[in-house]
């Protein structure tokens, strides 16, 4: 469920009003009236609660099997039976009848509203020793620890949470998330910005409303214009003493482990899990739901497909571990020579 220091939840609704919402059938037999408070996901959802599953197998099919929600929208065609206690909310297309219903619930879930007539809202807590450079913009309920540091025309919008002894420079972003002590930013950074998350169709794409948050752990430095953006119902989250180099981009609900380093222009997609002291190269891409065990290395320009074990290090397009892509390498090098020859 959304954060309501964050977002502003316009329900409850009923099971007709939704139904009506996302242009679905009414399930057979099921209470119009009946009451959904919030939406969550299948691994978090309880009985008053809607959360969504988009068909297929794998962790998704058994996460949907184990779902303690009341509702749930599922592919119009799809096989499997929700489980007990659980309406399934057929629909042509999960994604845009989520979006629509998101929008319902939180009308107000892109970029910040500011209405403020101050560049510091009178609501914001300023801790001891805390210096705010010229420019600085704090919105209402910002919390800001004793002896942090922000630069000129950082942006903190409201709700932000920011622990002791941070360094936050100038020009940073910072919405929907929660900040560890310790913390260092480098200029340009941009946290909690909306996922890259859509409902494609013929006609175009739909926006699917972001209603996560960012949660950054104690002694993270983060590098110049690299962006993270906050989850799609769950949380983005940096693990303790992890540090990102610049021009880093990291998407919607990935979780980072502690100590981790990556370096300058990695992409990393959505909904990765990435364990402790890893290490990524320069450019290394990761794929979206990507799985890397602790302690894994990747040489510069992987690709990270899939599950990969932690405890090696790995090179290549798809990754692979490095003793066998060397060989490739090596191999590839003598037929191009070969055919020289001939």
């Amino acid at each position: 469920m959304a954060d309501p220091r964050f977002y502003d939840n316009r329900g409850p609704f009923t099971l007709a009003e939704i139904c009506k919402a996302a242009d679905t059938t009414m399930p057979e037999g099921a209470d119009g009236a009946a009451r959904i408070d919030d939406l969550a996901s299948l691994a978090g959802a309880g009985p008053t609660q809607l959360s969504f599953f988009t068909g297929g197998g794998g962790e998704a099919a058994v996460l949907f099997a184990s779902t303690k929600g009341g509702f749930c929208f599922v592919p119009a065609d799809t096989k499997l039976s929700a489980p007990a206690g659980c309406v399934a909310i057929r629909a042509k297309s999960v994604p845009h009848a989520f979006a629509a219903v998101a929008k319902l619930f939180y009308p107000q879930y892109g970029l910040p509203v500011w209405d403020q007539t101050t560049s510091i809202h009178p609501s914001a807590k300023i801790g001891e020793d805390a210096k705010i450079a010229p420019g600085v913009v704090l919105g209402p309920n910002v919390e800001i620890g004793a002896n942090t540091r922000i630069g000129p025309n950082a942006v903190i919008a409201h709700g932000v949470a920011i622990g002791r002894d941070c360094e936050i420079g100038s020009n940073v972003s910072i919405s929907h998330s929660y900040v560890g002590d310790g913390v260092t930013l480098l200029p340009g950074a941009q946290i909690g910005q909306p996922g890259f998350g859509f409902a494609s169709s013929a006609t175009g794409h739909t926006n699917i409303p972001q209603l996560g948050r960012v949660i950054i752990q104690d002694r993270v430095e983060i590098g110049s214009c690299t962006a993270i953006d906050r989850g799609a119902l769950g949380d983005t989250v940096i693990g303790e003493g992890t540090k990102i180099d610049n021009l880093v981009q990291i998407g919607h609900n990935t979780r980072i482990g502690r100590h981790t380093v990556i370096v300058g222009d990695v992409g990393i997609a959505g909904s990765c899990e990435i364990g402790d002291f890893v290490m990524l190269g320069g450019q290394v891409g990761v794929a979206d739901h990507a799985k890397i065990g602790d302690g894994a290395r990747f040489a510069a320009r992987s690709a990270v497909l899939g599950v990969l074990p932690g405890g090696q290090d790995y090179g290549g397009q798809p990754a692979i571990p490095v003793k066998e892509w060397l060989r490739q390498m090596a191999a590839i090098s003598m037929l191009g020579k070969r055919k020289k020859k001939s």
